[in-house]
């Protein structure tokens, strides 16, 4: 292990050595992909650290008990390397997981993607639900949300509903969160009492920059038009609202929340960034579905992930086979527990990889 850490420590001195360097500095490009690895790489260096410490610590209880006559210095010596001993086996499993390759993506922004499936107005109520779940976790984790753009339903909720989440190390967790949700509940319309099945798909796409992404203007064709409320009447007389076709891909983007085009139109590019993007990272995930069972990071839309039962008060997440009856808090936010499970068995199988 010691041997493993001390060359991930040179590399680390070496990025270090390079971000420092000018003509480094002035190529952006690398510059931004050096820091990145710098910074993923130091919660390591500090278990190595760490590690360190304790097998110079073990060592020297070793001496001890060689070259010490005395009993009560000997029990002590033993009594201290059983300690240490003990947090090395807990931080060599720690750091055992740290070196596992992790998905570069994991770090960044992500864009949120939320729709109505099946089940009419029932559908968009239940999206405006979990885009309110989402929104009390983002507050929990002090990370910003900003608004893209969003398709109000005729009876409340949302059609669609688009946001940028910024923070660290925010797709790593809201990646779960891409697949169908259903709700099995009782509508408010329903005069029977009978509960209706309803659908929502949630989309989570890492933020792709002008670095990753290289799109060219000549294959982009933009077209402005008046922005359009409920119902199809006009919001405005200014041609605020903005689509954009890519022509390579045929993915359409089009996004009329803010009042000037210029806003709406760098909104846009940044949701037709993140849909490009995934484009090629789907090859990736597909990959990595075929190892593991779990599929938790396959980022396939089609796939139903979890159920939300109203009156059982149940939440069941489908792909690792829980469920937790606590319906009403999980729906305010508190979607941490499901989030970790999720990532301990995607870890499980990671390392299932990683020792086979």
């Amino acid at each position: 292990m010691l041997d493993k850490l001390a060359a991930i420590h040179e590399r680390y001195l070496s990025i270090e050595k390079q971000i420092n360097d000018p003509d480094v500095m002035s190529d952006m490009k690398a510059y931004i992909k050096l820091s990145k690895d710098y910074k993923e790489l130091q919660p390591i260096i500090e278990g190595y650290k760490k590690y360190k410490v304790l097998v110079e610590g073990i060592e020297a209880c070793h001496s001890i008990l060689e070259e010490e006559k005395d009993e009560e210095m000997r029990a002590f010596a033993r009594e201290e390397m059983d300690s240490l001993n003990d947090q090395k086996d807990k931080l060599d499993e720690e750091i055992r997981l740290m070196l596992i390759p992790s998905d570069p993506q994991d770090v960044k922004n992500a864009v949120v993607e939320i729709r109505a499936g099946s089940g009419g107005d029932e559908a968009s109520i239940f999206a405006g639900d979990l885009y309110r779940m989402y929104t009390r976790y983002i507050e929990r984790k002090n990370w910003k949300i900003e608004p893209v753009s969003m398709t109000e339903g005729t009876m409340g909720g949302f059609k669609e509903v688009i946001f940028e989440v910024k923070g660290d190390g925010v797709y790593g967790l809201l990646k779960y969160e891409s697949g169908v949700h259903r709700v099995q509940r009782v509508p408010d319309t329903e005069t029977q009492g009978r509960i209706h099945t309803s659908a929502a798909s949630v989309a989570v796409l890492p933020e792709a920059d002008e670095f990753e992404v290289d799109i060219k203007p000549s294959d982009i064709r933009k077209d402005t038009y008046c922005s359009s409320g409920p119902g199809g009447q006009s919001v405005n007389t200014t041609y605020s609202a903005v689509r954009l076709t890519h022509a390579p891909t045929g993915i359409v983007v089009a996004i009329q929340d803010e009042k000037s085009q210029m806003k709406n139109f760098e909104k846009a590019m940044t949701v037709l960034r993140a849909r490009i993007f995934e484009r090629e990272y789907q090859k990736y995930l597909d990959e990595i579905s075929k190892k593991r069972k779990t599929m938790v990071s396959s980022g396939d839309r089609s796939a139903k992930i979890r159920t939300y039962n109203y009156p059982q008060s149940r939440v069941t997440d489908h792909r690792i086979n829980l469920t937790m009856y606590n319906l009403p808090v999980f729906l305010d936010g508190e979607v941490q527990d499901f989030i970790d499970a999720l990532q301990l068995a995607e870890n499980a199988e990671r390392l299932k990889e990683v020792t086979e």
